[in-house]
């Protein structure tokens, strides 16, 4: 669990993250650094909208599956790092140049 804390920490240091929640299989949060309102919507809205997107790769090539999802808007990006037991949310600053979306991609690929 150490890890866990240190990669939301590490995450949530970088320039215009603005929260970070993790989720189950369910759609219920588990960690949240948003306050209970927003973490809930965007926990209900983010875990049907990735159970939507897993089921398009899987119906274009049952043989591939979603690793990761992305979605930008005038006024956040959210990231998404889907695993077998839980969803990683990241909501960020799209004007702030970073790249947050590799270190996302990196942690996911170092939990498979």
């Amino acid at each position: 669990m150490a890890e866990v804390e240190e990669t939301l920490k590490r995450l949530q240091s970088q320039k215009g993250v603005q929260g970070i929640i993790v989720v189950n299989t369910e759609g219920i949060p588990i960690k949240s650094t948003m306050d209970n309102s927003t973490t809930t919507q965007y926990a209900n809205l983010m875990h049907n909208f990735i159970l939507k997107a897993r089921s398009t790769v899987r119906e274009i090539d049952p043989q591939n599956d979603l690793t990761f999802l992305q979605i930008r808007s005038k006024k956040n990006e959210i990231m998404v790092a889907p695993d077998k037991d839980y969803f990683l949310i990241v909501i960020q600053n799209p004007t702030d140049e970073m790249n947050l979306t590799e270190e996302l991609q990196m942690e996911k690929g170092k939990q498979t």
